[in-house]
């Protein structure tokens, strides 16, 4: 009676094996993605940190504004001079050689009450599924400062 039965069994040898396959394309792929997703977030924050540093080093170009009614001068910042200080703020530090096609993009510059604005852009090239994007993902990150006089 087995010997009937097995013959009319269809055979499962090897089945397994295409499960397992399947499961370890699978969870290599979700890897990647996540070593990609984290490669993007690493760059930005590093972008974000130099930011921070360029609009520090921007806010120091201020020029002492007028008195205006009260009794403590104010802080008066031109947008050429942000610029200005954010470049060679990058330039001192050589963040170029750290950071693919960085740039100070737009909207860099400064706004009322002695705030300095720097906004920088970078071009991120994440490990492993870079041959899918061979142009990089652009990131950009935003950073402001602001200057105070007290006595």
């Amino acid at each position: 009676m087995t010997s009937s039965a097995s013959k009319g069994a269809p055979r499962e040898e090897g089945q397994i094996t295409v499960l397992i396959v399947g499961f370890v394309l699978l969870a290599l792929l979700l890897a990647s993605v996540v070593m990609a997703a984290s490669a993007v977030y690493l760059e930005h924050k590093k972008l974000l940190s130099l930011a921070d540093g360029a609009a520090l080093a921007a806010v120091d170009s201020y020029t002492v504004g007028d008195i205006g009614g009260g009794n403590l001068p104010s802080t008066s910042l031109v947008d050429a001079r942000v610029l200005a200080a954010a470049n060679s703020y990058l330039q001192a530090i050589s963040a170029s050689s750290r950071h693919d096609h960085l740039s100070v993009a737009g909207g860099t510059g400064s706004e009322p009450g002695g705030t300095a604005v720097v906004v920088l852009t970078a071009v991120v090239h994440p490990p492993v599924v870079s041959f899918l994007l061979p142009d990089g993902i652009l990131i950009e990150a935003k950073a402001t400062a602001r200057s105070r006089l007290i006595q």
